[in-house]
C-alpha cells in the first residue's frame, strides 16, 4: 500500500465540493456533524431511512404525491423504498431548462457537430412523446433503440421515460442475434433504429439487420427510422417506418406520467456470456436517487460542468452519462471509436468542447499510455478538472501517467460498481487525497464489506465485495425471473441476504479501497488465493505488453497449470528473452508461486460486448467443457478471438 498520496486537495477544492456544501446542510437542518468522511459514510449506512431522505430533501425530489417513508421494508432482496411517492426521472432532468448553456454537446468522427439548448431538448422530447402515445405506447410498454452515442439516443431515452414506458438499447456494433437475445425477452412495442453508423474510418450500414431483427421481434408494431449515416437515404426501403425528423418537428408541451418509485424506467443486461444476457430492470425513482447522489457528491457534478463519459450505448456508463443532466450539467457526447486515427482523439474532444469531468474504461488510459499520447499537445486541457476510470482496475502505471502527462493538480476519481445497480460501490471524494492503486472511499450509502468465506467482515485482506444493506438502485427484478430465482442465485447464492457481487476486493486501514478483479476466475496457487487483476497490472506496465489473460487450470488430483496469454506490441516476438522477463517481472511483484507454467502470445484477449475479459468461460473451454456451453458467441466484442483457445483446448485434450 502507497504510503504517500500522489494528489491531496486544496484547501479551494474542499471548501467548493459539492460533498462540503452537503455536509454543512446536515449540520444546519439536521443538527448533524461529523469528523471526517469515514464517519460521514459510517452514518449514510446506519441510518438508512435518515440518510436517503437526505438525499430526497438536499436535491429537493419532485413528487406528485408525499411518500409514506423512506425504506417500508429492509429486506434484501425485496426492500420498498418511499412508497407513495410518484415522479418521473424526466421531471429531475427538465427543471433544469435554462438558456445560460446548452444541455447536450456532440462531435462524431465525421467531423458533425451540434449544440443542443434545453429548450430545443426539451422541445424535441415532447414532440416524441406525444408521437409515442400516438403510436398507443402507454406506461408499461417497452420501447427498445438500436442506436450509437448520439443526441437522439438521449431524447429518445426522456421520450420514453416521460410517457412511462420501459426503455432498453443496443449498440448497432451489437449483432442480429445479441440484440435478438436481449428484446426478445422484452416484448417491445417500438423499436427505434439508426440506419447505421461510422467507426474507425468505416460506414456500416444497418438496415439490412434492421429488417432482419423486425422480421424476428413479433410484438414490434412500429419502427421509428433514424437517418444518422446517410440523411438523404428516407426511409430507406422501409415503407411504414415513421423517419425521426419527422416525429421531432412543431411544437408540443412536456407531459410527463407522475409515476410509482419502482415503477420500472428501463431494462439493462449482464454481459451474457453463457445462456440468456439476465434482463435487469430499475426504477425511476432509485435511479434518479442513486445518480444525484453519485454525481454530485461524489464526481462533485454541477450545473457549471460539461461532463463526457466515453462509452457505447451498450454500457451502463452511458445511462450514468444522461444523468449528468439530473444535476443541470452539459453532456458532451461523442461518437465514434477513441483510438481512430489515433488515442489522441477523444483528449481533442475534451479540448475543444472545454470538458470539465472526463472518464473512460481503465484499459483507454492503459492505451494512451502505451501509444505514447500527450493529452496537453494536442489542446487546451486547462478547464479539464477530473477524471474518471471504470470498467477494470486501474493499474499503477495509469495513475502515474495521468499526473505526468495529464497535470498534477488534476483529481482522478476511479469508480467501481456495475450494471447490477446502476452506480457505484465504491468510488471517490475530492476532499480526500488520492493514493496510487487505491480508490479513495466506499460511497455514501453503500454498505459495502469484504468477506471471508465464513461471511465475516476484513480489513486490510482480501475478500468478497459485498453489500450488506439495500440501496434504492438494486434491482426491482429481472424480467421473465418467475420466483425471482435468478436473481438470487446471481447476487445472494454465498451469504444470504447479503448482496454478493463477485469481485475480489480490499478495504485499507485508511477507509480506501483496492479491487483484484473477478472473484469467479480467481487464481490459487498452491493455496495462495489472487485476484487476476494484480497478476494484469504486473504484466501490462511492460511496454511490450499490450493485454493479457491468464487462466489457473485446477484438475482434481493433479498438479495446477496456469497459462499466461499475451498480446505483444506490432512487430514484438515473444522471444525466449521476453518470457524469462514477464515471468521475472511477476515473480518480483507478486510471488514465485504466480508465475506462469507457460506463456503463449495470441492476437486478441476474448471480451465481452461491454469489454470485459472472458476469464472464467475461458477457463472452462480449456478444462475441456464444449465451447457451445461456456460461452454465447453473439456476447462477444471478438468471436473470432475463441478459435485460438479452442484448439488449444484441443491440443491439451490430445496430449493428455
Amino acid at each position: 500500500m502507497n504510503a504517500e498520496p500522489i494528489w491531496t486537495p486544496s484547501a479551494d477544492v474542499v471548501r467548493n465540493a459539492k460533498i462540503t456544501a452537503y455536509t454543512d446542510w446536515l449540520r444546519r437542518s439536521r443538527g448533524l456533524a461529523f469528523a471526517d468522511y469515514q464517519a460521514l459514510w459510517q452514518w449514510s449506512v446506519t441510518d438508512l431511512e435518515a440518510f436517503w431522505c437526505s438525499i430526497w430533501d438536499y436535491f429537493d425530489m419532485r413528487s406528485r404525491t408525499p411518500f409514506e417513508r423512506a425504506l417500508a421494508s429492509r429486506a434484501m432482496p425485496g426492500a420498498r423504498w418511499f412508497p407513495g411517492a410518484r415522479l418521473n426521472y424526466a421531471d429531475q432532468v427538465f427543471r433544469h431548462v435554462t438558456d445560460m448553456r446548452p444541455a447536450i454537446v456532440f462531435r462524431n468522427e465525421r467531423g458533425d457537430a451540434l449544440e443542443l439548448g434545453w429548450h430545443e431538448l426539451q422541445r424535441q422530447v415532447a414532440c416524441l412523446a406525444e408521437a409515442l402515445r400516438a403510436m398507443d405506447v402507454r406506461p408499461g410498454d417497452r420501447v427498445v433503440a438500436y442506436l450509437p452515442n448520439i443526441p437522439q439516443a438521449v431524447i429518445a431515452f426522456l421520450a420514453v421515460a416521460s410517457v412511462g414506458a420501459i426503455w432498453s438499447v443496443c449498440s448497432p456494433d451489437m449483432g442480429k442475434l445479441a440484440v435478438l437475445d436481449r428484446f426478445r425477452q422484452i416484448e417491445p412495442k417500438v423499436l427505434i433504429a439508426a440506419d447505421g453508423y461510422r467507426y474507425g474510418g468505416k460506414d456500416y450500414d444497418r438496415r439490412p439487420l434492421i429488417g432482419e431483427l423486425l422480421a424476428e421481434l413479433p410484438t414490434a408494431e412500429r419502427l421509428v427510422l433514424v437517418p444518422y449515416l446517410d440523411p438523404a437515404a428516407g426511409r430507406g426501403g422501409f415503407a411504414d417506418a415513421a423517419l425521426w425528423p419527422d416525429l421531432v418537428a412543431g411544437e408540443a408541451a412536456l407531459r410527463s406520467e407522475a409515476l410509482p418509485f419502482d415503477h420500472p424506467l428501463w431494462v439493462v443486461y449482464s454481459s451474457g456470456t453463457t445462456g440468456l444476457p439476465k434482463p435487469i430492470v430499475h426504477g425511476h425513482g432509485g435511479i434518479v436517487l442513486e445518480q444525484l447522489k453519485l454525481m454530485a457528491l461524489h464526481n462533485d457534478l454541477g450545473p457549471e460542468d460539461r461532463f463526457h463519459w466515453f462509452s457505447s450505448t451498450g454500457w451502463i456508463m452511458w445511462n450514468c452519462q444522461v444523468s449528468g443532466l439530473a444535476l443541470g450539467a452539459t453532456i458532451c457526447l461523442y461518437d465514434g471509436n477513441p483510438g481512430w486515427p489515433d488515442y489522441s482523439t477523444l483528449w481533442r474532444f475534451v479540448a475543444q468542447t472545454g470538458v470539465t469531468f472526463f472518464g473512460a474504461g481503465a484499459a483507454f488510459y492503459s492505451a494512451c499510455l502505451k501509444a505514447g499520447v500527450e493529452p496537453n499537445a494536442v489542446g487546451d486541457l486547462s478547464r479539464l478538472r477530473a477524471l474518471g476510470s471504470t470498467g477494470s482496475p486501474l493499474p499503477d502505471d495509469a495513475y502515474r501517467w495521468i499526473y505526468d502527462q495529464v497535470r498534477r493538480d488534476i483529481w482522478l476519481t476511479p469508480i467501481s460498481g456495475g450494471t447490477d445497480f446502476a452506480g457505484a460501490f465504491v468510488g471517490g471524494v475530492p476532499t480526500l487525497p488520492v493514493y496510487v492503486g487505491e480508490m479513495q472511499c466506499r460511497c455514501l450509502g453503500a454498505k459495502v464489506e469484504a468477506y471471508d468465506d465464513a461471511g465475516r467482515p476484513l480489513i486490510d485482506a482480501v475478500g468478497e465485495l459485498v453489500c450488506t444493506e439495500p440501496m434504492p438502485s438494486m434491482p426491482l427484478r429481472f424480467w421473465n425471473d418467475e420466483g425471482d430465482r435468478r436473481y438470487r442465485e446471481s447476487y445472494f447464492d454465498m451469504y444470504p441476504g447479503v448482496w454478493r457481487h463477485g469481485d475480489w476486493i480490499r478495504i485499507t486501514p485508511r477507509g480506501g479501497a483496492i479491487i483484484y478483479g473477478r472473484s469467479d476466475a480467481t487464481i490459487n496457487r498452491h493455496g495462495i488465493r489472487m485476484g487476476t487483476a494484480e497478476l494484469y497490472r504486473a504484466v501490462e506496465e511492460m511496454p511490450e505488453v499490450l493485454d493479457s489473460l491468464v487462466v489457473d487450470l485446477e484438475y482434481l488430483g493433479r498438479e495446477s497449470y496456469m497459462p499466461l496469454f499475451v498480446v505483444l506490441r506490432p512487430g514484438v516476438a515473444l522471444s525466449d528473452e521476453l518470457v524469462a522477463r514477464i515471468k521475472a517481472r511477476i515473480r518480483d511483484a507478486l510471488s514465485a508461486r504466480h508465475v506462469p507454467n507457460e506463456v503463449f502470445q495470441i492476437q486478441e484477449v476474448p471480451r465481452t460486448l461491454s469489454g470485459k475479459k472472458l476469464e472464467l468461460p475461458i477457463k472452462k473451454l480449456l478444462l475441456g467443457q464444449p465451447v457451445e456451453k461456456v460461452v454465447n458467441r453473439d456476447s462477444m466484442s471478438n468471436p473470432a478471438s475463441l478459435d485460438y483457445f479452442i484448439d488449444f483446448a484441443r491440443r491439451r485434450m490430445e496430449q493428455s
